[in-house]
């Protein structure tokens, strides 16, 4: 049986998966068409979180459902038939000063977080500020990322550049939408993310993601992030749903 793990490197919370790259991971893993081209553009694929994904814990995985060793699911992937609407893109010059003005300097939920997290230096220090309103009146947030050749794919043999992971790449559309719906107002946490993968980001190369909140339900946050090349061209796009939680389930804020 093929089985997901989550390394302690991508976490988010300290104690569990970061679930962006928990739902790349298992994304991977699902038994459809792959493009043996690993420019090639992947299925749109959606990705549910039903509990903290456990770190260094083999989870089983059948038929796009990871279970834990109790039997109870972690996660569900699923290849799904949707349109995801680019959010609009800003320069690499707007992102790059927009870091400065990152919530998550003066404060932070998770601040181990492999994506967003401040206090790693292995991680992918996607550190999303406020930029100009798009078209429609719609706050954003954009960061850069470069791919750190650590993050490279590693289960396939290229024919040409190397490129970042399938797992790293949904771990990079993953805290800008949280941010975007204002993590430092409201604790949440991934329950939903769907995604599509146009190409692969190439290593070494400068990225801009941009995130944008859509809408609040309840407990919901329905936000939306798309990862730019450095020719304005669209890599992947993906919609998020969050959770609302209670901070002490989760230890509550840490300043840093």
């Amino acid at each position: 049986m093929t089985e997901l793990l989550v390394p302690r490197r991508f976490c988010g919370p300290s104690s569990s998966g970061n679930g962006g790259w928990t739902a790349g991971a298992l994304t991977g893993l699902l038994d459809h068409d792959r493009p043996d081209d690993r420019a090639a553009a992947w299925p749109t694929v959606q990705v549910t979180l039903r509990k903290p994904p456990p770190l260094d814990t083999p989870l089983p995985v059948s038929d796009g459902v990871a279970v834990d060793p109790a039997g109870e699911v972690v996660a569900a992937a699923e290849v799904v038939d949707r349109e995801l609407v680019p959010v609009d893109a800003v320069t690499a010059e707007e992102a790059a000063a927009a870091t400065a003005s990152y919530s998550g300097h003066v404060s932070h939920p998770f601040p181990t977080c492999f994506a967003c997290g401040t206090a790693r230096e292995d991680g992918l220090r996607i550190f999303p500020g406020r930029v100009r309103d798009d078209a429609d009146g719609r706050a954003r947030v954009a960061a850069p990322w470069t791919p750190d050749p650590s993050v490279a794919e590693d289960y396939h043999v290229y024919t040409g550049e190397p490129r970042a992971s399938l797992a790293a790449t949904w771990a990079a559309l993953d805290c800008v939408g949280g941010w975007a719906g204002d993590l430092t107002e409201r604790l949440m946490v991934l329950g939903r993310m769907t995604t599509r993968i146009d190409t692969l980001p190439l290593i070494g190369e400068e990225h801009v993601v941009v995130g944008t909140r859509l809408s609040t339900e309840g407990r919901k946050t329905f936000t939306a992030a798309t990862l730019y090349d450095t020719d304005g061209r669209v890599v992947a796009s993906a919609e998020h749903i969050w959770i609302a939680v209670d901070p002490a389930a989760f230890g509550g804020v840490s300043p840093v």
